[in-house]
């Protein structure tokens, strides 16, 4: 019953009602520390709250108002060829595109060199798991060979498997890559890295001396060395007492390089947060980073230790003195959007408070602690990645909301920096706009394929059937899209001073295509771009050394920009004439991923899995993914491509294989067999058999009220 109380014991504070969890947390653990007093807090927090909530709902309900005029306006139509003057013309008529005023340069100030100065990989975590925030927060640094060894870059093949606890062979192949990318990055001016026997100071002879910035140890006999290329340290560890140093010529036992160096904890798309209990468990972890004191304890090959936060690394300057460099990520804090609200809180008229208003107050008290410690910022700033806002009106609202956390916490002005996720139509055509709402406070603008796609299916329910979801990469609007961002952000003044960043390496098991196809996104002209796992992360900075992006930026900056009217091409079908098997084929392909993510989500409460697709191979699954197959799905459901008999039979179909997938996992509960009673298994059918009226295509309400239903069934 613990569960049930838990959703049931609330507290009043004045016009408010808050679940006893959230303010004990709050009381005991968030305030104490900081110059704020608990009441004062609650009673400012409670005008804030209820000033804000109906602004929220406002602008809500005018997306459903929008949407409507453009099936409308899709209907009336039918059949007709897209003209896309009428259809700008329209969408200028109903304020979805909003007028385009004078150029204009951000003028975001105190922000971390992690941000503007220092282009590379941006891991993405969930909050809510403290060992993978602990990983994340920690994977700024990251060993080379370790990564190689663990990853397909290395084939297994010619005796290199990953055979027992070390195969010499496969670490002979690492050990040739790694010194291969020393060669390209920190060229000698005689020779190569795999011929140096003995590495001093003095008389390293590289071609260009401003590489070596520092080191350990003695300058004739060094521990390491500090190599630095584009704003990117390279650590090389020498230690002839090791098992990999004592067999080679220099010594050398590791190639340590500089990672992610940020990383977005996630309270949105890759968590399941449903209640109070949910949302502290993600805001204890946040808290527990902003302190310093975030621990867990692991277990490695059968012994347990506790993971800490890593310290900062320091050096003998090449210069003469001490050289310091953060040991960990700098974090930014994915906050939920506007739509969702908890149960954690309700107002003085029953309903729910906005989560995402929640969030950023909670987020934000939490860095107080911060600020004293300067554990992440060294600025005294906090980021905050605002996701799912649709045009310069809801980014305009988000800059109300952080003012007012900021003067209910009493902090100055733009302290709270913003990201604005790219990634619903709306904002995309409007992105100078929505800039500029946040000029002050902007520090990142990412472009997100997943959430875009969603969002476009949804956008254009009634313009006709979708293309295949294989194809949509090819599309016109996607490519324009991609270039667009970039356009808007570097001619806004973003280079140098904030984020331009690009979407998720969604494989983590496939190492090798990432390092062939995921260099695109450093060449795109992105200081940073997502990966799925610290490995991942230590391998895509090697993309950076070899791009100098803020080079690259100041050459895009002389192309032609992207054209609008590219991005309003709707990605339908011409006269579909699909066989019965393509349409399964693509049919199964969804209901796979669908079934795989949603069984987690529901049942157990995790918001991101690995769910290996029809050739086994692990994607990396969360909200986004789960948004476009089920509005694709849905889309063909509502243009006879399929029927819903069809879809059923197909989504029975895939959960036997998914069950199957899970039979290892002694906590997991079959669908098959059970189909009326698997709430795991409605959940994915709703998001399906009723995506076409599911706001703006989200998967967030179904999914909420499926897990607090399983919650509460088996607490």
């Amino acid at each position: 019953m613990e569960n049930k109380l838990a959703h049931m014991n609330q507290i009043k504070k004045g016009n408010l009602t808050i679940s006893s969890v959230l303010l004990e947390f709050v009381n005991q653990e968030v305030i104490p520390g900081t110059d704020i007093d608990a009441e004062n807090f609650w009673k400012k927090f409670d005008l804030a709250v209820h000033e804000l909530a109906p602004i929220n709902k406002a602008l809500i309900e005018k997306r459903e108002s929008i949407q409507k005029k453009i099936d409308e306006w899709h209907l009336v139509n039918k059949g007709k060829e897209l003209n896309k003057n009428e259809y700008i013309k329209f969408l200028k008529s109903i304020n979805y595109i909003v007028e385009e005023k004078e150029d204009f340069q951000i003028s975001t100030q105190n922000v971390d060199e992690e941000i503007a100065k220092i282009a590379g990989p941006q891991l993405v975590v969930p909050i809510d798991n403290a060992r993978y925030a602990l990983n994340a927060a920690n994977a700024r640094w990251g060993s080379l060979y370790d990564a190689l060894y663990g990853s397909d870059v290395i084939p297994d093949t010619d005796k290199a498997a990953k055979s027992g606890s070390y195969n010499p062979e496969r670490g002979e192949k690492v050990i040739e890559y790694a010194k291969s990318f020393l060669d390209k990055t920190f060229p000698l001016n005689n020779g190569s890295w795999r011929n140096i026997s003995k590495i001093l100071i003095d008389s390293l002879n590289l071609k260009n001396k401003n590489q070596l910035v520092g080191y350990n140890g003695s300058k004739d006999n060094p521990s390491s060395l500090l190599l630095k290329n584009n704003n990117l340290h390279v650590d090389i560890i020498i230690d002839v007492k090791s098992k990999i140093g004592s067999t080679d010529k220099a010594n050398i036992s590791d190639v340590v390089i500089e990672s992610a160096i940020s990383t977005i904890v996630d309270n949105e798309d890759s968590v399941a947060a449903v209640d109070a209990e949910d949302k502290v468990r993600c805001y204890r972890n946040w808290l527990g980073i902003m302190k310093g004191n975030l621990q867990t304890e692991m277990e490695k090959n059968g012994k347990k230790f506790i993971r800490k936060l890593n310290s900062d690394k320091t050096y003998q300057n090449i210069n003469g003195g001490k050289l310091k460099l953060h040991g960990r990520a700098l974090l930014l804090n994915r906050n939920v959007g506007h739509l969702m609200t908890n149960p954690s809180i309700t107002l003085k008229d029953g309903s729910e408070i906005p989560e995402g208003i929640m969030d950023s107050f909670m987020s934000v008290l939490c860095a107080k602690h911060d600020f004293k410690n300067k554990i992440n910022s060294r600025t005294g700033s906090v980021y905050i990645v605002k996701p799912k806002m649709h045009g310069p009106e809801e980014v305009a609202f988000t800059n109300t909301i952080f003012s007012k956390v900021e003067d209910v916490l009493e902090l100055k002005r733009n302290t709270i920096k913003v990201g604005i996720m790219d990634e619903e139509r709306r904002t995309t055509v409007n992105l100078k706009e929505c800039i500029r709402a946040v000029k002050e406070r902007i520090v990142f603008i990412n472009t997100g394929f997943l959430d875009r796609t969603g969002d476009e299916m949804h956008t254009s329910f009634e313009a006709g059937p979708m293309i295949f979801k294989g194809d949509m990469k090819k599309s016109v609007w996607l490519n324009t899209y991609e270039d667009w961002n970039v356009d808007i952000g570097l001619a806004c003044g973003l280079s140098g001073r904030a984020q331009i960043g690009k979407g998720m390496w969604a494989m983590p098991d496939r190492m090798a295509d990432m390092m062939t196809q995921k260099i695109g996104h450093p060449l795109a002209g992105a200081n940073c771009a997502w990966v799925p796992s610290p490995t991942a992360a230590t391998l895509h900075t090697i993309h950076y050394h070899q791009v100098d992006v803020f080079k690259k930026q100041a050459e895009i900056m002389s192309r032609s920009k992207a054209k609008v009217e590219n991005i309003l091409s709707i990605p339908i079908a011409d006269r579909p004439n699909w066989s019965v098997e393509d349409v399964n084929k693509e049919l199964e392909n969804n209901a796979q991923g669908i079934l795989g993510y949603v069984v987690r989500w529901v049942n157990q409460g995790v918001g991101c899995s690995k769910v290996p697709d029809f050739n086994n191979i692990g994607l990396m699954e969360d909200r986004a993914t789960l948004r476009i197959s089920s509005q694709h799905i849905a889309n063909w459901l509502h243009h006879n491509i399929c029927s819903k008999d069809q879809v059923m039979e197909v989504m029975k179909k895939m959960a036997s294989i998914v069950d199957k997938q899970n039979s290892s996992d002694k906590n997991y509960e079959p669908m098959f067999g059970n189909f009326e009673n698997s709430i795991a298994f409605l959940a994915a059918c709703d998001l399906v058999f009723k995506g076409r009226i599911q706001p703006s295509g989200y998967t967030e309400p179904l999914l909420h009220k499926r897990r607090l239903e399983k919650k509460i069934k088996y607490s």
